[in-house]
C-alpha cells in the first residue's frame, strides 16, 4: 500500500510539470476532447469516472478559517515552453510556499484561456496556475484571475517572446517572479480537486486567490495565438465538495 501511495504520487508530479507527457494524443475538442479524455487511455480513468474533478465553479462556501498562504519565492523563472496544450515557465529549486506550515515547492505556472475555474458563475479571460509538490509529491495549485485591462509588466518577461510551436521552448532574457503575478491580497479560496489535464490525477490542493489581477487585450491574444486553440476544460460536478473561504 505505501508503495502505491509512492508511485501515486511522483505520478501526479511528473504529470503536473510535463504537461507534454507521452501517451495517446488529447485536445480540446473534437474526438480529443475533454468529453473523450477518459476513453483515451486507461490511464485518464478518473478524467470520466473521477468524483473530485477540477475545474469547478466556486459558487457555495463554507467559513474555513484559512490561514495565510506563505509565499517564499525567487525571481528565477527563465525558460518558457509551448507544449500545445499551454505556455509554461518552469522554476528551478528554491521557490515555496507553505500552507498550514506545510512546506510546497514551486514547479513552474502555466496558463489557460479562457479561466477553468469560476466564481459564482463569473468567467475571467485568463487563468494562471502555480504548481507546487510537496516532498510526499503531493500538489498545491494556486490559481490566479487576470481580468482584462492594463497590461502586466511581468507577464511581459514571460511572453518574449512566446514560442510559437508546439514543441519550442525559448530562453527569457529576464527572469520571471511569480510573486509578481500575484495580487497584494493573498486572500483565497480552498477545495480538493484535481489536474485539468489528463490524466485527470485527484487529490490536489486547490488554492484560488479571490482577487483578480490584469493583463492586456494583446498579452491575453498571444496566448491563443500561439497554441491556436481555446485551452480550458469544462466546469466540472462539485459532487458534495466543501469550498472553504
Amino acid at each position: 500500500m505505501m508503495k502505491s501511495k509512492v508511485v501515486l504520487a511522483c505520478g501526479l508530479v511528473w504529470a503536473a510539470t510535463r504537461l507534454w507527457a507521452a501517451g495517446p494524443h488529447w485536445g480540446y475538442s473534437g474526438a480529443e476532447g475533454p468529453e473523450k479524455w477518459g476513453t483515451l487511455d486507461p490511464a485518464n480513468s478518473a478524467c470520466s469516472a473521477g468524483k473530485n474533478q477540477s475545474p469547478i465553479d466556486l459558487s457555495t462556501f463554507t467559513e474555513g478559517n484559512l490561514k495565510p498562504i506563505s509565499f517564499s519565492y525567487d525571481a528565477v523563472g527563465r525558460e518558457i515552453v509551448n507544449n500545445g496544450h499551454t505556455l509554461q515557465v518552469n522554476y528551478p529549486v528554491g521557490s515555496t510556499i507553505a500552507v498550514d506550515g506545510h512546506p510546497f515547492a514551486l514547479k513552474q505556472f502555466h496558463v489557460h484561456a479562457p479561466c477553468e475555474n469560476h466564481v459564482q458563475g463569473k468567467s475571467f479571460p485568463l487563468e494562471a496556475h502555480f504548481v507546487h509538490a510537496d516532498a510526499a509529491g503531493q500538489l498545491a495549485v494556486v490559481a490566479v484571475f487576470f481580468n482584462e485591462g492594463a497590461a502586466n509588466p511581468e507577464l511581459d518577461k514571460a511572453w518574449g517572446p512566446v514560442p510559437p510551436k508546439a514543441g519550442e521552448k525559448r530562453a527569457l532574457a529576464t527572469p520571471v517572479s511569480a510573486e509578481a503575478l500575484m495580487p497584494a491580497d493573498r486572500a483565497y479560496y480552498r477545495y480538493r480537486g484535481s489536474l485539468t489535464t489528463p490524466p485527470c490525477s485527484e487529490g490536489v490542493m486547490w488554492l484560488v486567490l479571490k482577487t483578480p489581477v490584469t493583463a492586456s487585450k494583446e498579452q491575453i491574444e498571444q496566448v491563443r495565438h500561439a497554441l491556436h486553440h481555446a485551452n480550458n476544460r469544462p466546469i466540472q460536478p462539485l459532487n458534495g465538495r466543501v469550498v472553504e473561504k
